[in-house]
């Protein structure tokens, strides 16, 4: 396991390859390389196409029951985990301007918990590391958790749940090569099929990023108003002061190292990237929404860094 000054190049790494992969999504579409229509379409190809089949294969491969015993432990963590976010998004929200308080109070809650970690756990780990699936598990319930709460932080906007985005294809992708592997046959899935949804599962973060990069230039060419002030008070809690709490935290109660591990990743990271879209959807303002998603993602190039070396010195 990687310690010290390894830790931090390899976290440094690891998210100074997603910006400059964002990099290159925004200037596809500021270049008109490709219409901002496309990102419409690749959106879907990423999240419910090549996000499940990452997710599938890599269960299939990389998760053994008889070995990680008390897997089913990890998304009761999670809500543990999301809990004390609450509570802190709770107190902190307050420092924020009144009239953007939900969306500053929405992006602290909901974190980036998927592709953004998995970078950085293979960047640290490996490809092939255990931890993959582990965080997997212990984000199982995390997207149908956000697609169907967000809104309670605005007084308005859509009430219909979406039940597609609720018993989404990343659950149930989950929910069936873990039954595959608990009930040991996962033999009947043949190589070759395997082999093309991994194929087809490892342009997931890539694609997640270009399109980010382009939703970026998309937003910030129709930005308003900057407003400084509320993005220091932002990155100061999100990407500074929470993940310090959680070290403290994890020093108490002492968590197995795969969960503490997993509580401090996504305690590090920014907000979800779908924010500055649910936002808009609830009623709020996107564009204050984008200025703090991207703000914190630019940050976390330092900030993570720092904090898992925090993690590795004293958890």
């Amino acid at each position: 396991m990687m310690v010290g000054n390894g830790l931090v190049m390899a976290t440094f790494e690891s998210i100074a390859t997603l910006i400059a992969i964002g990099l290159i999504g925004f200037m596809v579409i500021k270049r008109k390389v490709m219409p901002e229509e496309t990102l419409g379409f690749l959106t879907p190809l990423a999240i419910d196409i090549a996000l499940p089949c990452l997710i599938f294969v890599n269960i299939l491969e990389g998760f053994d029951p008889s070995q990680k015993i008390g897997w089913w432990k990890l998304p009761l963590w999670w809500i543990v985990f999301q809990v004390g976010a609450g509570f802190l998004t709770f107190i902190f929200a307050r420092v924020a301007t009144k009239t953007i308080r939900k969306e500053f109070a929405v992006s602290l809650f909901f974190q980036n918990g998927m592709f953004l970690p998995i970078a950085i756990i293979t960047g640290i780990f490996g490809k092939n590391s255990p931890f993959v699936v582990t965080l997997i598990l212990f984000t199982l319930f995390y997207p149908s958790f956000f697609f169907s709460t967000y809104h309670l932080f605005f007084n308005k906007g859509p009430r219909n749940r979406d039940w597609r985005k609720i018993i989404n294809n990343i659950l149930m992708a989950t929910v069936a090569a873990t039954l595959l592997k608990v009930f040991g046959i996962q033999a009947v899935m043949p190589d070759f099929l395997i082999k093309s949804l991994g194929m087809v599962g490892n342009m997931a973060i890539p694609v997640l990023i270009l399109i980010i990069g382009g939703n970026i230039y998309v937003d910030f060419s129709h930005r308003g108003k900057i407003v400084l002030s509320e993005i220091i008070k932002f990155i100061a809690i999100k990407n500074l002061i929470y993940p310090v709490v959680m070290i403290g935290i994890l020093m108490i109660i002492k968590p197995p190292y795969e969960v503490a591990l997993m509580m401090i990743i996504q305690s590090a990271v920014p907000p979800i990237t779908a924010i500055p879209i649910v936002v808009d959807r609830a009623g709020g303002d996107r564009n204050i929404a984008n200025q703090f998603l991207f703000s914190s993602f630019i940050f976390s190039l330092v900030t993570i860094p720092l904090i898992m070396y925090l993690f590795d010195r004293f958890v």
